[in-house]
Formats: C-alpha cells, structure tokens, sequence
C-alpha cells in the first residue's frame, strides 16, 4: 500500500484566540481562510471541554471546506476526538512521543522551540513534522515570551523541516520572516483583531507569492 503524504506546513498559519464568542470566532475563521490562511489552529486553553469541542469542531469543517489544515492545541484528547489533521505542543505541554503513539503516524506534529535549537534537535529526533520558533517579535496574545532572533530560521534550515514563525507578525514586518527562512508565518492579532479579517489575511499570504 502507498504511504500516504501528509500535507506540509506552509503560508498563512493563522491561530485562533480565547473567546467565548464563537459565532463572532466561526465568522473571523471563514473570513481568514477565504482570504486564504493554508493553517488554522484552535487555541483554547480555558473554555469547557463542551465550548471547545464545539468550537473545535465547526472549524475543523470550515478547514475540510476550504482545503486548510487543522490543527489543535495542546489537547491530545480534543485532537483525536476529532482526527484533526494534527496538533502543535509546547515544551511543557504532553510528550512528543506520546502524542505519536495515540494520533498515529499520519498525524502532524508541530513543536514550539522558542529560541532553543537544542529543543529543535530533539523535537526532529522525536519525530515531529515542523518546528516553531518564537517570539520573533513582541507579542500581545504573549507579552511574557522569550525573544527568538530571525538568524534561528537560517540556522534551522538543516534539519529539514518546515519552520513556522510566531509572535507580534504584523504586515509591516512579514516580509522580513519570511525572508529569513520562515515557511510559514503563524498569526493572532493581526488577523482576528482588526475590522476585516478577510483583508488582513489577504495581504499577509500575498507575501509569499511576492
């Protein structure tokens, strides 16, 4: 049998905020993947096991609808409950390994490093499908992250893996991401919080077709 190709990570990675909202959440995400975000990924790290998987689920639908992948958060459970396409865990979150054995070998697994290459290094041991390095400018959604210099993309690329760039990403410096290596820019404020999230996500994938 043919192994299947797991879709890449690449292009507009948009990334959902908390909220309690969700007709307003579900609204922004079909305005963001019109646009033509490739990625959404649901964040949610205090609403009820209930609200997320309702949310979760109706945008994982949009996803299917406009071609994206769909990615959870930190929530093993909520991933497999769903077979979302794969999910993204920091370094306190479960085990790399352990997120393998129960989503199995076509799921996604994407890695927060930070600032750390080391974490990178064990992260691609580990398995996983891409790596994310932030925060690459200072961050609303994460006033508090560490600082991840942009020359991390180029020194990233060796272990050939998609590199996902995060934090404080706004039109005014994308460009300069995605010069230094990022494949793919991963984005909050500058997507769900403005007037037209359409528009804003528009202009962010059109940097990397320039």
């Amino acid at each position: 049998m043919k192994k299947k190709m797991k879709p890449k990570i690449k292009g507009l990675y948009a990334v959902t905020p908390e909220t309690r909202d969700s007709a307003g959440l579900l609204y922004k995400v079909e305005q963001i993947l019109r646009g033509g975000a490739q990625v959404v990924q649901y964040r949610s790290k205090s609403a009820d096991q209930k609200l997320k998987l309702d949310q979760a689920y109706t945008i994982q639908q949009l996803c299917k609808q406009y071609k994206a992948i769909f990615i959870v958060n930190d929530d093993l459970m909520l991933a497999q409950q769903l077979h979302a396409d794969g999910v993204h865990l920091g370094i306190t979150d479960a085990s790399l390994d352990q997120a393998r054995k129960l989503l199995g070998p076509d799921a996604i697994i994407g890695a927060s490093c930070y600032d750390q290459l080391d974490f990178a290094k064990k992260a691609c041991a580990a398995g996983v499908d891409y790596l994310a390095f932030g925060a690459v400018f200072h961050s609303r959604s994460k006033p508090e992250a560490v600082h991840a210099p942009l020359s991390l993309f180029a020194a990233a690329k060796s272990y050939n893996l998609p590199l996902v760039a995060i934090g404080g990403i706004t039109p005014e410096n994308a460009k300069s991401v995605i010069e230094a290596g990022a494949d793919s820019i991963a984005v909050i404020n500058s997507l769900f919080a403005v007037d037209d999230p359409y528009q804003a996500a528009s202009q962010l994938k059109n940097f990397f077709t320039i």
